[in-house]
């Protein structure tokens, strides 16, 4: 594997157990942005209440960030693929469950009330398993690929999660329109059950960390020194944590398509895809010419645009330029989120993976959920445009102070990763 070229576009695709791991990746992320969309139209459509949305949010962030750091020490301490089957299973189960709460048939036997914190159950519990999922997928990557290839196996690896991201939202408002909801969470089990089988495709691996059975609270505490040691992290995980959280447009697009734009469930479909599709065809143009000069400076501009971005959409009233708008917002955070998964990548060490994966998920991953709440709340207390616009706001202010106070950042470069 050593004699693979970094600088062939497709160096990552010669590594046999790389495109089963695509599928894998692709498969969740499709099931779970798929599901995460049709909870949030199910409990709208049951509420009626903005602040509904944003509860979706903190009940799987509030469990997700309390087990994070465990979760990235019990990654560390076992072995990755048969930690992702768990994983995985357990996801399948939340989605089974989730068919039989919004199936026709249980709103004879049960209250809307009753469905509704039953989802809310499966929600939290979903939180738990996502804390698991991120640290695993992401340590068992860097054991598929060889080290030269990190850069371009993480452009193909966040090119499947966005293609999930594109497809799964965009099928959920279709499908929600043709088959219902419950159906609709059906194809969520079957994709999530895809990624089972493809999981026997790759070997066990084994275990990368000279420190087994090392105390709890010590390994936690090596893994966050680490992090806030490691400026060149720190910083990308601050910026990307700033924007998610005030930028989260994505969690109010349900009043946006209903209430301001008119559009319903299909528009709303194309809403949703439209950043994941301009984050994806970004993806796939840095495969063939990626980063490697001014990456920081590019960094900081990137999700300064994404603000500018948001602020845009905020004051659309226009379903075309608010697709545009959300396009464009694609393009800067694909921009961002190869930059940021290299730098993981490039400066965690092997036997750190997964605790440096859950302080990533602490402040990136669990920020959408956060940034769902916080929309959810702003929009109930200033309204729904208010909230948007300001949050584009704060991501330009808190951009431009983070690339003054880390000069660090500013000026990293990927040149020397070839």
């Amino acid at each position: 594997m050593s004699t693979l070229k970094s600088k062939d576009p497709y160096a990552a695709f010669r590594v046999k157990e790389f495109k089963s791991f695509l599928v894998i990746r692709f498969a969740m992320v499709f099931a779970w942005s798929m599901q995460f969309i049709i909870i949030e139209w199910e409990v709208y459509s049951i509420t009626k209440d903005p602040l509904s949305l944003g509860l979706i949010g903190l009940l799987e962030i509030v469990p997700s960030l309390a087990v994070a750091l465990f979760a990235g020490h019990f990654v560390d301490q076992n072995e990755k693929r048969s930690l992702l089957m768990k994983c995985i299973f357990g996801f399948s189960v939340i989605s089974l469950a989730l068919v039989f709460l919004t199936w026709e048939g249980t709103a004879e036997i049960m209250s809307k009330n009753q469905i509704l914190w039953g989802i809310y159950a499966c929600v939290f519990v979903g939180g738990i398993v996502r804390a698991f999922i991120g640290p695993t997928i992401f340590s068992l990557m860097s054991l598929i690929v060889p080290k030269n290839l990190y850069a371009n196996a993480a452009t193909w690896s966040s090119s499947a999660w966005q293609m999930g991201s594109v497809v799964g939202p965009a099928l959920a408002g279709f499908t929600i329109l043709w088959f219902g909801v419950s159906w609709s969470l059906g194809i969520v089990l079957l994709f999530s059950l895809l990624a089972f089988v493809f999981l026997f495709r790759i070997e066990v691996k084994p275990i990368i960390n000279k420190k087994i059975g090392e105390p709890i609270m010590e390994s936690l505490k090596e893994g966050v020194r680490f992090v806030f040691r490691t400026k060149e992290i720190l910083g990308a995980l601050t910026l990307d944590m700033v924007a998610v959280l005030f930028g989260g447009a994505i969690a109010l697009l349900p009043i946006f398509a209903t209430d301001i734009l008119g559009v319903g469930a299909m528009g709303f479909g194309f809403l949703r895809a439209a950043p994941a599709v301009g984050s994806f065809l970004t993806m796939l143009i840095m495969a063939y010419y990626p980063i490697r000069k001014n990456a920081g400076m590019k960094l900081l501009l990137a999700i300064g645009g994404f603000g500018l971005s948001i602020i845009l959409f905020g004051f659309s009233e226009w379903f075309w330029l608010s697709m545009v708008a959300l396009f464009l917002s694609g393009v800067m955070d694909g921009i961002s989120v190869i930059i940021r998964h290299t730098i993981l990548q490039i400066y965690t060490p092997d036997d750190m993976r997964g605790r440096v994966a859950s302080v990533n998920s602490m402040f990136v991953g669990s920020s959408n959920e956060l940034g769902a709440f916080e929309s959810g709340i702003t929009a109930k207390l200033f309204g729904t445009v208010r909230a948007v616009v300001g949050g584009g706001i704060m991501t330009i202010l808190i951009v431009s102070y983070t690339g003054f106070k880390i000069p660090k950042l500013r000026k990293l470069e990927f040149t020397d990763q070839d």
